[in-house]
């Protein structure tokens, strides 16, 4: 009888710790879709950046964004340099899949990073870029990777202008955000965006050479621009298959042609030896 009641005790206080569990989950759950709502990145293909923009460089002079187009394609990162995971992760995936491009920033494109926590200072985005440029480890970098910051009206304007939407957390005193990076035309035009935290490299170069109007790349780039197609909906390059299809048969019969112009020859000049 007593082992009866102990195990009907047990029972019902599995079940209390059971319901309270649930009852704690969803309350996460409901709210968690108002936190969703307010993060994440919309793509604006195509549209114009605010240029007439002003912010502060890594020495504190106001600079305006107008300044950093106009000739290369520019990739935009929108982080804040105290994050404490995933802005380091975008940065340094950005980082790794640049080392292996023969593009260098401060030549054929710029890079701009701005935090889009008006605390922040130049000093902390000057300790930032030192650490990045080391990482990176290519000399024009110096002068093509620009780490900005700024006021809170600008950086909201150029935030909502590329579609980047973040929230302040007050219980954890941290940003709420999604990760990912955007591809710029030298006019400032959004060419390309790219999600998460690693950017293959082949993409970004892609990216780069469109985005520069095929002012910079090689024949390869405009052959693999049109074997891939770059995907909104993934923002990523996929290999187009009826464009494959084309070259291979372009290729075919290329080999046909060369092969039937060589027995041709040969033909001729057996002909000749046969006539000696």
């Amino acid at each position: 009888m007593k082992t009866r009641f102990r195990f009907s005790l047990l029972l019902l206080l599995a079940s209390l710790l059971l319901l309270s569990s649930l009852q704690a989950q969803g309350l996460n759950a409901s709210n968690q879709p108002d936190i969703l709502k307010k993060i994440g990145i919309d793509q604006r293909l195509g549209e114009q950046a605010p240029l007439d923009l002003e912010f502060y460089d890594e020495a504190g002079n106001t600079v305006p964004l107008q300044q950093y187009f106009g000739e290369k394609p520019v990739i935009l990162t929108l982080v804040y340099y105290n994050c404490p995971m995933l802005c380091n992760l975008v940065l340094n995936g950005l980082t790794k899949n640049l080392k292996p491009l023969s593009f260098s920033a401060g030549e054929e494109f710029d890079i701009i990073s701005l935090s889009f926590d008006h605390r922040e200072t130049p000093a902390l985005a000057a300790e930032k870029k030192k650490n990045y440029l080391k990482d990176y480890d290519r000399a024009s970098a110096a002068s093509g990777w620009h780490f900005l910051t700024g006021d809170s009206v600008n950086i909201s304007r150029l935030a909502e202008a590329v579609g980047f939407r973040y929230q302040f957390d007050p219980v954890t005193k941290e940003y709420a955000h999604a990760g990912g990076i955007m591809v710029l035309t030298p006019q400032g035009k959004l060419a390309r965006y790219f999600y998460g935290v690693d950017y293959p490299s082949r993409d970004l170069r892609l990216s780069l050479v469109e985005a520069s109007e095929n002012k910079i790349g090689s024949p390869v780039d405009q052959l693999l621009l049109y074997c891939y197609h770059y995907d909104p909906r993934t923002g990523k390059y996929g290999l187009v298959i009826m464009n494959v299809l084309r070259l291979a048969g372009i290729a075919t019969v290329l080999v046909l042609v060369a092969f039937v112009i060589v027995m041709l020859r040969r033909d001729r000049k057996m002909a000749v030896s046969a006539r000696a």
